[in-house]
Formats: C-alpha cells, sequence, structure tokens
C-alpha cells in the first residue's frame, strides 16, 4: 500500500505492506485524512514512520474482539498512521459515520477535534449548563469545534478570541456568542465585561505562549484553564501571582501519553454527550481545501502558511 513517512529528506511516498489488524482493531480503506498541526511537527522531528492521526473510510476487516463494527460500515476515527491507503486502529478510536450523506472529506474532518476538545471543555474543564466558556484561538478548527460543543452542552455565554477580523466575524457561525480581538492588548477586560466582571469558567487555550497570562487573567475566580494547542510557542513567562491570586485550575491534554484505554473511555464519552450533534451532521467544518493523496506535501505547506479558513483533507 502506499504510505507517507517524515524523513530527515522530508516527506517520502513509498510503498509498505498493508496492515494486519490485532484483535482488537479494526483494518479501514481510507477515503479521507485530516491534515493536522501535529503532522507538521511530525515532519519537523523525522523517524521515518507514516505521519497522520485522523481519517475516514470503510471498514475491510474486524478484529476478533472488537464491538459495534462490521465490514462495509463507513467509519471516522483518529489512531496513528494515517497518512496511508490503509489504516488500522483500536475499535475504541472510531465511530460509524451516522448519515449517509456526510462525504468522506467532512467525516474525516472532525473526529480528532471532537475528541480532543470534548475531553477538554467537560472531563478536564468541568463544563456545566450555564458556564461562560472562552476558547482561545477560536478560529482553529479546534476553536470551531469546541465553541460548537461548548454550546451544545449548554454553555451560558461562549466567547472566543482572534486576532483576524475576517476571521472573527465568522466565529457566530460557529457557537460564538461574543468575538474577542486578541491583537487588542486589553482584550481579558472584554471577556469581563461579557461576563458581568465574572470572568470565564472554562478557558480552553489553542495558542499559549506569551498570551497564557492574558488567559488567566480573563478567567473566574476557580476557573478551569485546559492547554490544547501550542500556536503561540510552548513557553513563555509565567504569572504565578495570577494564577494564586485567582486560584485557578490548569491542565492539559494530548494523546500521545494515554494508554489504549484511556482513550477509549474518552470516545464513548464524548459520543455519550454528542451523539445528537454527530446524528444531525455536526460538528459544522468548513473545508478549506481538498487536496488528492499525491498532493499531501501541497496540503502540508499550506497548513504551514495558516492562511486558510478551515480544514484541509487529503482525498483518495
Amino acid at each position: 500500500m502506499k504510505t507517507f513517512i517524515a524523513t530527515t529528506d522530508g516527506l517520502r511516498l513509498v510503498d509498505t505492506p498493508r496492515l494486519i489488524p490485532k484483535p482488537t482493531e479494526i483494518l479501514v480503506r481510507t477515503r479521507a485524512i485530516g491534515v493536522n498541526r501535529i503532522d507538521l511537527h511530525a515532519l519537523a522531528n523525522p523517524t521515518d514512520q507514516i505521519i497522520g492521526m485522523e481519517w475516514s473510510g470503510e471498514v475491510v476487516e474486524v478484529g476478533a474482539e472488537c464491538q459495534g463494527f462490521s465490514v462495509g460500515d463507513r467509519v471516522m476515527g483518529t489512531g496513528a498512521a494515517a497518512y496511508a491507503e490503509y489504516v488500522v486502529t483500536d475499535y475504541g478510536r472510531a465511530v460509524p459515520i451516522p448519515k449517509a450523506e456526510i462525504d468522506w472529506g467532512a467525516a474525516a474532518a472532525s473526529m480528532l477535534g471532537l475528541q480532543t476538545m470534548h475531553d477538554a471543555l467537560v472531563t478536564r474543564g468541568k463544563l456545566r449548563p450555564g458556564h461562560a466558556v472562552l476558547v482561545q484561538g477560536a478560529a482553529s478548527v479546534m476553536g470551531l469545534i469546541g465553541m460548537q460543543i461548548a454550546k451544545a452542552l449548554g454553555a451560558g455565554v461562549v466567547l472566543g478570541t482572534s486576532g483576524n477580523a475576517d476571521r472573527r466575524g465568522r466565529l457566530k457561525e460557529f457557537g460564538c456568542d461574543v468575538g474577542i480581538d486578541s491583537s487588542d492588548e486589553g482584550w481579558p477586560r472584554k471577556v469581563l465585561d461579557a461576563t458581568d466582571g465574572k470572568g470565564a469558567d472554562v478557558v480552553v487555550d489553542n495558542v499559549s505562549g506569551t498570551a497564557f497570562n492574558k488567559c488567566m487573567a480573563a478567567a473566574a475566580l476557580e476557573g478551569r484553564l485546559v492547554n490544547v494547542g501550542r500556536l503561540g510557542g510552548a513557553t513563555a513567562a509565567f504569572d504565578f501571582n495570577l494564577h494564586a491570586l485567582r486560584r485557578l485550575e490548569y491542565t492539559g491534554v494530548t494523546f500521545r501519553t494515554r494508554t489504549v484505554e484511556q482513550v477509549r473511555t474518552l470516545n464513548s464519552l464524548m459520543l455519550a454527550d454528542l451523539q445528537r450533534m454527530l446524528v444531525e451532521g455536526g460538528p459544522r467544518v468548513p473545508i478549506a481545501g481538498r487536496f488528492s493523496f499525491d498532493r499531501a506535501a501541497e496540503a502540508l505547506d499550506t497548513m504551514r502558511r495558516s492562511e486558510h479558513f478551515g480544514k484541509l483533507v487529503l482525498e483518495l
């Protein structure tokens, strides 16, 4: 089968043997692949491994211990080595595509965001109906999905930041009640004004870096801040006084240090809360670009430039 691997010489298309699923895995004929920033990280840290984490396709083989899947099912899921004609994943990381009219590209665009942002908002952020939610970096795909999840689960007010006026103007389409201009140095005050001086109960941070202290300033007393992405940098000065005075909880999410059982639990919790959203065809994710599989390098270059709004997908 054809696969893309990250090497010291860049992205390479190679032939590898078709995968054999373990008893708890499904084998899927890939139809579309979601392009994510973690793929750029893989290129920057080459290991001669197949890259990619998100896909959609048709089940062609089911392990003996799998639950809920049959050959021929249309599915979407996450897991390592997605840039390939066939993928395998633990059955607990995949879900059936709920509507026949959802195309492969759209199905491949949301699964990583659904799993990540539900975990960030609900499990880590302890979101409850009526809470104020702030999504830092709201114009990212993770941000767009996160705002829709927050709204679906009864958040009182959903706020989203973006320094790009055009993108900020579109946030309301995806569940945002108040768009915040993050290029304004005083933007935390706008969050406080929109929440009657209280601040956000849950802050999901897709940016980090030097912007993190502003997230703390925008949080409510005893608010929860969840680190999802580090688009603004992985290190920065930290205001320990602000953290202590506001009695904030700060945590992070990632798949890289989770066990198979933990990811199964994460996925099942997401499905329990968001089944209706999925059945209704959500979340809404704009497709910013569709590339044929052999144009993966072009898609990754597009991702690197960060000039698009929405998801980039490869289609097979």
